[in-house]
């Protein structure tokens, strides 16, 4: 996906506005199993997917937990690194060879203070990313997994083919035996 469709999938800006964004990114590529964040580290570079799959997790004592997964188009980014300047609590794990668009986030913010299309052009971001947030939350919260799992298809079907069972089963807060059997129930 390229960095113009991204840009204006957020929300439409003009063709300069546009370009002051693009004149600030830097195409990098990670190899898979690249950890692009590392909890407990102030992180501070966002990033928007161009090509290729990333999960979020945080360790237990006995396992790790994931609980979203990135893929072309979607923002990678530590929300308390990049607002509180403090240190985030996930790790970004590339789950497949993938190329990014890295924006350092001082340079961004700096863009918002400078120029005010590009600011209503990071609110509208940072809009559609917490009604992300939103909807997972109240989903882990009043679905069951074979809903999650339902849904997770329904809007995500390459996402099953991409990433490991035992990254999904994690994701919907199971095991992976429980997750064949959900599966079976529903072919």
């Amino acid at each position: 996906m390229n960095f113009q469709d991204i840009i204006h999938s957020i929300h439409p800006i003009s063709e300069d506005a546009s370009k002051l964004l693009f004149e600030n990114i830097e195409e990098v590529s990670f190899p898979k199993g690249h950890l692009l964040f590392r909890a407990d580290k102030i992180e501070p570079n966002l990033y928007f997917i161009k090509k290729g799959i990333v999960r979020a997790y945080s360790d237990t004592e006995e396992n790790e937990i994931t609980f979203w997964f990135g893929k072309e188009g979607d923002l990678v980014i530590s929300m308390r690194s990049y607002i509180e300047n403090q240190k985030g609590y996930e790790n970004i794990e590339v789950l497949e060879d993938t190329t990014l668009y890295e924006l350092n986030a001082l340079k961004l913010q700096d863009l918002f203070e400078h120029h005010i299309e590009i600011a209503n052009w990071g609110r509208k971001l940072a809009e559609k990313e917490l009604i992300k947030t939103e909807e997972l939350f109240i989903s882990r919260q009043f679905k069951s997994a074979s809903e999650r799992y339902s849904e997770l298809l329904k809007q995500n079907p390459e996402l099953i083919k991409r990433v490991q069972l035992g990254h999904i089963a994690s994701y919907l807060g199971i095991t992976q035996v429980s997750l064949s059997r959900i599966r079976a129930e529903i072919r």
